[in-house]
């Protein structure tokens, strides 16, 4: 039987640089495959000239067997391509079956529409109601609509980047049942994700792909996520070294009684929460996306102060009231989730961007005028110390990969010494390699006194470096839990909005099952 889909020696050129350099492999029919690499191996370029964003330079590309030209979306999903991407592509305002109508490239009349829909959901046992207002769904609800909206196109092949990036536990299990069902019908999968433990649990083959090449090939399954990480780096992996056990008690951060209205104009409000994290301790905030997270980093770091009401004090010095200059020279440093145009800018340079923030711990301005060559000193020193992949401090943030802005952001951030550091997604779409860095500095800066905050949707990665976790949901938190003793199928289900006697039992229940 001909591949579902074959690669023959793709190459694609930018300037300055080569994507994809003599790419070759074959997904076939029913086959779940994955696609691994670092930050800027090459994978997304690849994904875009298999669904028609961009045109190969050199190579071929055969669907079923016979040779193909895809030169835009609308010819994949013609061939029976369908992709998934990362970050969805919805209108908060507009109802589901709406959404999925703006998505197709022919939609029949609404009423045929809707009972396709339906066919599709009871078919698949997909949660989702057709009349409700995306803006009112979780996470794992929007992602359903992509995937019905793909669905509906009866795709032979269906690729799938970062698709669990946002999910709870869960749900990542129900998207799962899903893809396996579609492969047993027949459906090709590329699955693209950084977690490899999911990597191994779903894919029966994998393509590893570095600095654009293919480098290496493997069965997950027969594999660790540690090894595949090797693949990918071309190299030993770093285990995280832990910080001192014990902590001096001393606390750093309290917040207390925390309420602040939902950006506008569907945010979600906070709801009076509390919390406080000690000298060189990490308190990690697990939560699905929209559920009050840039709100409360927002809020912490002074850049929202209309209608808040609550203390937040660093050292015992009450922050309320200061501005987001006056609140990092107490001590405070925060990086946000959105990297380009929020804790970055992309048009400007490094240099540039390292006065954003570090201006006045690390003197790069006085009296209003910015010192550019101490700017551009600070900025070598965080791209030598974080490795990050750029031409030098002249280079524009927009010009590196996502996951070296992410290690510049978060390298300006950290060699501030800051006595607080509340980080949003500080790894998100980074690579292993990167991550484990990343990972490291913060424990390492916790490890000096700093008391650290992670908001993160990567349960893996609070377990990995937090001593205590809470949830948010809905503006609210949940009680700490201490990582050494934690439940994960409780954590996912307070992810999911189940709480207190409900979550207890839930709990109780999955243990007289077992």
């Amino acid at each position: 039987m001909a591949p579902r889909l074959e690669l023959s020696g793709i190459t694609k050129r930018f300037p300055g640089v080569v994507a994809n350099e003599s790419v070759s492999f074959a997904v076939a029919p029913g086959e779940i495959h994955a696609l691994l690499g670092e930050n800027g191996a090459g994978k997304s370029t690849l994904v875009k000239i298999i669904y028609g964003v961009q045109k190969a330079d050199e190579g071929r590309i055969a669907f079923d067997g016979r040779p193909v030209v895809i030169h835009s979306p609308k010819e994949a999903r013609a061939l029976g391509i369908g992709m998934v991407f990362q970050h969805f592509s919805l209108f908060e305002a507009m109802t589901v079956l709406e959404n999925i109508a703006l998505g197709m490239d022919d939609p029949p009349p609404q009423r045929e529409l809707e009972a396709r829909v339906r066919d599709i959901l009871k078919i698949y046992d997909l949660a989702l109601d057709p009349h409700r207002d995306v803006h009112t769904l979780s996470v794992g609800e929007r992602q359903r609509i992509e995937i019905v909206r793909a669905l509906l196109q009866n795709p032979k092949l269906l690729i799938m980047d970062e698709p669990t990036s946002v999910l709870t536990p869960q749900e990542v299990e129900k998207l799962f049942e899903t893809l396996r069902r579609l492969a047993s019908e027949g459906c090709s999968i590329l699955y693209i994700s950084h977690k490899l433990s999911e990597i191994k649990a779903l894919c029966e083959s994998a393509t590893i792909l570095r600095g654009g090449k293919v480098v290496d090939t493997c069965d997950p399954r027969a594999e660790s996520a540690r090894s595949m990480a090797e693949m990918m780096i071309g190299g030993s992996l770093k285990d995280l070294a832990g910080k001192d056990a014990g902590l001096s008690g001393a606390e750093r951060l309290v917040v207390s009684n925390l309420s602040a209205p939902g950006e506008p104009p569907f945010g979600t409000s906070l709801k009076n929460l509390s919390f406080s994290v000690r000298r060189g301790e990490c308190l990690g905030i697990a939560g699905v996306a929209g559920n009050g997270q840039n709100e409360l980093l927002s809020v912490i770091s002074g850049e929202r102060q209309d209608g808040v009401s609550g203390t937040i004090t660093i050292d015992g010095r009450e922050l309320s009231g200061l501005s987001v200059s006056a609140r990092r020279a107490a001590g405070l440093a925060s990086v946000p989730e959105e990297r380009n145009g929020h804790a970055a800018v992309p048009a400007m340079s490094l240099a540039e961007n390292a006065i954003l923030s570090a201006r006045s711990r690390m003197g790069l301005a006085s009296g209003g005028i910015m010192k550019l060559g101490a700017a551009r000193r600070y900025a070598s020193k965080v791209i030598e110390a974080f490795s990050v992949k750029a031409t030098g401090p002249g280079a524009s943030a927009g010009s590196l990969s996502g996951g070296n802005l992410q290690k510049f952001i978060m390298g300006r951030e950290i060699m501030q010494d800051p006595a607080v550091l509340v980080v949003s997604q500080p790894t998100w779409g980074v690579d292993a390699g990167a991550a484990t860095f990343i990972r490291q500095a913060m424990i390492d800066l916790a490890a000096k006194g700093a008391a650290i905050v992670v908001v993160s949707q990567d349960l893996d990665e609070l377990l990995d470096m937090c001593d205590r976790i809470v949830v948010i949901n809905e503006g609210h938190l949940s009680e700490p839990m201490n990582v050494a003793d934690i439940s994960i199928e409780r954590v996912g289900l307070l992810m999911g909005g189940v709480h207190g006697a409900h979550a207890a039992t839930a709990d109780a229940a999955r243990e007289r099952a077992a």
